[in-house]
């Protein structure tokens, strides 16, 4: 059985406006969808409500979403903010 994966990639610097661009997309997905956050060294608040924007509408259209490359400091903000549970990690 295939698992159909879209991906996209988490920018540094615009994290929030990276989400808003993935979730527009997530509308077409099916599976899961993968989100590279190798890029991204620090995560704001505006980031951390687009995360957890994120993970609702994922949630809303029964989408599995996969994080790659979370930095340890990013980790702990998601942690911090009950939000990890709502995702899967990989390296």
């Amino acid at each position: 059985m295939t698992t159909i994966v879209d991906w996209h990639r988490v920018g540094g610097e615009n994290t929030g406006q990276s989400l808003r661009e993935a979730r527009e997309e997530l509308n077409g997905a099916e599976g899961e969808v993968l989100l590279d956050f190798s890029a991204v060294q620090r995560i704001d608040p505006a980031g951390l409500y687009a995360v957890e924007d994120f993970a609702n509408a994922a949630d809303q259209k029964s989408v599995k979403v996969v994080l790659r490359g979370v930095n340890v400091g990013v980790y702990k903000v998601l942690k911090l903010a009950r939000l990890t549970a709502r995702f899967r990690f990989v390296n």
